[in-house]
C-alpha cells in the first residue's frame, strides 16, 4: 500500500494550504481517491453564485472532475458522495444537477449517497460542501439493474 496526499495542479489551492485535495491510497490493481469536501470557488477563490445550490453544485462537480482527472478518474469512478447543504429546501435544485451527472436507469444505478444539513460552511454565500470517494484502475463499476427497471 502507498498512500499519497495531493493538490493537483488542474484546479485551485485549498485555501491557506491547510488540507490537501484528494488522499490517494494505492493497492493492488487500482487505487481509492478520498476527495476532500470541494465549495464552489473560481480560479481566484471566491464563491461562485452564493445563495444558488444549482450552479454552485454544478461548479463543485467540476472542480471534483478535474481532481479526478488528474488521478486518471472520472465521474463515473465515484463511489459515495457525501453533500452539506445549509438548507434542504435546496435539495430539489442539487438533485437536478445530480440526475443530470448520475443519472439512473436501467444501465446504472447512482453511487451511494449521504446528504446532511448543516448550519453553515466556513465561505460566506456556500450552500453546498460535497466530499467524494472514488476508485480507479480497478475493475468497472458494475451498476446493477434497479427493481422495476426493464
Amino acid at each position: 500500500m502507498n498512500l499519497t496526499l495531493d493538490n493537483p495542479s488542474a484546479v485551485g489551492a485549498p485555501f491557506g494550504d491547510r488540507f490537501a485535495h484528494v488522499a490517494r491510497l494505492d493497492l493492488d490493481g487500482g487505487a481509492l481517491l478520498m476527495l476532500s469536501g470541494q465549495v464552489a470557488v473560481d480560479d481566484t477563490g471566491a464563491i461562485v453564485a452564493p445563495g444558488d445550490p444549482s450552479a454552485q453544485a454544478t461548479r463543485i462537480f467540476e472542480i471534483i472532475g478535474g481532481v479526478l482527472a488528474a488521478h486518471g478518474a472520472t465521474l463515473a469512478d465515484i463511489l459515495h458522495i457525501r453533500t452539506f447543504m445549509t438548507s434542504l429546501d435546496d435539495l430539489p435544485a442539487y438533485a437536478a444537477v445530480r440526475r443530470s451527472l448520475f443519472p439512473a436507469g436501467r444501465q446504472a444505478t447512482p453511487p451511494a449517497s449521504t446528504t446532511v444539513e448543516v448550519k453553515r460552511l466556513f465561505l460566506p454565500g456556500a450552500v453546498l460542501e460535497i466530499e467524494v470517494t472514488a476508485a480507479v484502475g480497478t475493475a468497472p463499476v458494475t451498476h446493477r439493474t434497479p427493481p422495476g427497471a426493464s
